[in-house]
């Protein structure tokens, strides 16, 4: 029985599950200069003519700034228990460096206080991509101070709301940061250097390392520390070898190149030497590894959609066709002879394949790889096209349909022996989607960009239930 089927028995899930949502902090805040904070990266990028759709920018976003209250009162009534956000870098300490604006951390503080007030456990993300524009300017995180500036940032932070945060993710999704931001330039800063994205991505994973350190040093011994990768599900067009060949580096690439050092303190050999014609990796100093490879409380995964590829001939070009955005520019340094495929099936309208397969395929690679370590999905969404009907509701069948299968999935690797504890929906209200700006809907709660008025969607009614009892309904229910 495929996961979208209906089980003849409700799917349920173990009590203490936690049933969250997701978002962060560049996406949904708003109020990009008040109260002392100072221009991200994602600031400088969205303002820059041609960088996202329609030249939309953060900067009033869905105003949470100022309606989170709203919000968090929103997240109660739909009967979540759990609540991801990110942190804003600049917000906190606006220049990367030296003390902190008291002022933004108050605003978390007050954030923090709200969800416990409501019965809402929240899940801290020091980094989802938004960094200080200064450190930028100084090299961004092809540099290495801007690890040891992470650093210091993670332990005000952890000092601040570590006496009432327990559940802590360091970086969010860093090969976005690393291979988007410095490889294909689709994402910020824009720049289009293999090399600066190989450099970027050591300098996040010593950046985790060295983070996960300065939390552990300031806070209760209770408080959990993770990471959210982006994992790729990397699938061969064929069985031949020239395939699987292709799969091995795409898979490198994609998540050696993160979980290598973080949970087995190495890189693959294998990478090292796809990557050979672009660096030596003489950037990877004594002790770094080490560093990096920080025991872990928990794993968070990602996923949206598998990567179907294969080896480059002449009518299969190079990897372009990956749903990572467009760019004549690959995120993919020393993979110009891999091609990637669309996967056969439904698609959102991100244009990624529906596959709940692939999130069961990853939950049980990493039960088998990193065994004893608890996961979290710590993003899983899908992008409609919602309108408002004219009864005023929003009504996405597809939305919970996608989110049935996925759940599914994820209770049935529960039942295969995975330790997977919880589940954040992406995303908890529509938002500013990075360089797609306005234009993709991910949230469970329609937003009208003209009013900011929040709609709770039928998927967010049907969530709700399942929050509340621990079971999937049936994909009609709403």
């Amino acid at each position: 029985m495929s996961e979208s089927a209906q089980p003849v028995t409700p799917v349920t899930f173990p009590p203490a599950f936690l049933w969250g949502a997701a978002t962060s902090a560049y996406q949904i805040e708003g109020a990009v200069r008040e109260d002392g904070r100072t221009p991200s990266i994602w600031d400088t990028f969205s303002h820059t003519p041609g960088r996202t759709a329609g030249g939309d920018t953060g900067d009033i976003a869905v105003d949470h700034y100022h309606r989170y209250r709203d919000d968090v009162k929103l997240m109660a009534e739909l009967g979540l228990n759990a609540y991801r956000f990110s942190i804003s870098w600049s917000r906190v300490q606006p220049t990367g460096r030296g003390p902190a604006v008291q002022v933004g951390l108050d605003f978390y503080r007050r954030l923090v206080d709200e969800l416990l007030a409501h019965g809402i456990k929240p899940a801290i993300t020091l980094y989802h991509w938004d960094l200080p524009q200064e450190l930028e300017d100084a090299g961004g995180w092809p540099e290495r101070d801007t690890a040891l500036r992470f650093a210091e940032y993670a332990r005000i932070v952890g000092e601040a709301l570590g006496d009432r945060v327990e559940n802590w993710i360091t970086l969010n999704e860093p090969w976005c940061s690393a291979f988007l931001g410095y490889g294909s330039g689709v994402h910020a800063p824009g720049r289009t250097e293999p090399l600066a994205s190989l450099r970027a991505a050591h300098h996040l994973n010593l950046a985790h390392g060295l983070g996960a350190q300065a939390l552990r040093s300031v806070m209760p011994a209770r408080n959990q520390v993770a990471v959210s990768l982006n994992s790729s599900v990397v699938r061969p067009f064929s069985q031949s070898p020239a395939d699987l060949a292709a799969v091995r580096k795409i898979d490198d690439l994609a998540n050696g190149v993160f979980h290598g050092p973080m949970l087995y303190g190495a890189y693959p050999a294998t990478l090292l030497e796809a990557t050979s014609s672009i660096t030596d990796w003489s950037f990877v100093l004594d002790g770094d590894l080490s560093t990096a490879h920080q025991p872990l409380d928990a794993l968070g995964l990602n996923y949206y959609t598998p990567a179907l590829v294969s080896a480059t001939d002449e009518s299969r070009p190079g990897p372009r066709a990956d749903g990572h955005g467009a760019s004549s520019y690959s995120p993919w340094p020393g993979a110009d002879d891999v091609a990637f495929h669309q996967t056969p099936g439904e698609r959102t309208e991100m244009g990624w394949t529906i596959d709940p397969t692939g999130l069961h395929e990853l939950i049980m690679r990493y039960t088998r790889e990193a065994p004893g370590l608890p996961l979290y999905i710590t993003e899983n969404g899908a992008a409609y096209d919602d309108k408002v009907d004219s009864d005023g509701r929003v009504h996405d069948p597809e939305r919970i349909a996608y989110l049935h299968g996925h759940l599914a999935a994820v209770r049935r690797a529960i039942t295969d022996g995975a330790d997977v504890r919880g589940y954040y929906l992406w995303s908890l209200m529509d938002n500013f989607e990075w360089a797609y700006g306005y234009g993709k809907r991910f949230g469970a709660v329609y937003v009208d960009y003209a009013t900011l008025t929040r709609t709770p969607k039928s998927s967010a009614h049907w969530y709700a239930k399942a929050a509340r009892t621990g079971q999937l309904p049936p994909v009609e229910a709403a």
